[in-house]
């Protein structure tokens, strides 16, 4: 199995333009050249006709057994309405978990003003993801996604399963750090480029990722994401060839922590050729 735990169905070339079903379509062609099983697609922090509302992508896949939808919020605009429509969402199985957006939007993951969305994936056990390290947007403010800040959430709600995306690239080891101390900790592997990994910074993710196991965080807690659109699926799968681990840390980090964590059941999804192959 392979479970893409990081990817979007938004129009990045044009937001003024609604594609929901030519990005679906364009990330089901890609799953399957690359026999990925499972995606979770991750809403954004805003709604604009090129970045559909949560409801909008859960219609939209709601006939797709390997598709899961993972609701992002908006820190500005949360309020008590919202609490009540992911309620519902949490208690129909129509999402898999939130998603947070500090630097994108100007707030610390601690923030009071969020507390009832933690309340709400503690009630349902569901994963927070919360990005984290530098912002595809230039006007993004990075001193609010330092993953440092992920350790106060942490403690504060320990019943909580937080992920810190993208590793906190450039703060790889305070992310270490984070994920380290806390149970309650994941991070995932995506965004770390735009595109194809190049020769030279794949060579820097690699030590990356390998010092992070190597010296004590548990493979267990890291999962394969890849950011599609923004980064390709093709170069991620490579990546993770390259990184030449065993094959038990490796099958963790491909689908089997994303399955536990996102309680995904992985035999209604349809199998793809990777899987297939892997049973013959």
């Amino acid at each position: 199995m392979i479970v893409d735990c990081h990817t979007h169905l938004i129009n990045y070339q044009d937001e003024a333009t609604d594609d929901l079903a030519g990005c679906l379509a364009r990330m089901q062609a890609t799953m399957r050249r690359n026999r990925v099983d499972v995606s979770m697609v991750l809403t954004s922090y805003k709604v604009t006709p090129g970045r559909p509302s949560t409801r909008a992508v859960v219609e939209a896949t709601r006939h797709l057994p390997n598709i899961h939808v993972v609701a992002g919020l908006s820190w500005k605009t949360f309020c008590d309405e919202d609490v009540v429509e992911l309620r519902g969402m949490l208690e129909a199985g129509e999402i898999k978990g939130l998603k947070l957006y500090p630097g994108y939007e100007p707030f610390y993951p601690a923030d009071p003003k969020l507390e009832p969305a933690y309340r709400l994936a503690e009630e349902f056990d569901v994963p927070v993801m919360i990005h984290s390290g530098d912002t595809y947007s230039p006007t993004g403010k990075v001193k609010y996604s330092h993953p440092l800040n992920v350790d106060e959430l942490a403690v504060d709600f320990p019943k909580v399963k937080f992920l810190i995306c993208h590793l906190g690239n450039p703060w790889f080891r305070d992310c270490m750090e984070v994920v380290y101390k806390n149970d309650n900790v994941y991070t995932d592997i995506s965004g770390l480029t735009l595109g194809d990994f190049s020769d030279r910074f794949e060579a820097y993710m690699r030590q990356q990722l390998k010092e992070m196991i190597l010296w004590g965080v548990n493979p267990r807690k890291v999962l394969f994401g890849t950011d599609w659109p923004l980064a390709t699926m093709e170069s991620y799968l490579q990546f993770m060839d390259e990184l030449k681990l065993p094959p038990k840390d490796k099958e963790l980090m491909l689908w089997e922590n994303a399955a536990a964590l996102f309680k995904l059941d992985v035999q209604a999804a349809p199998l793809g050729l990777g899987s297939l192959l892997r049973r013959i």
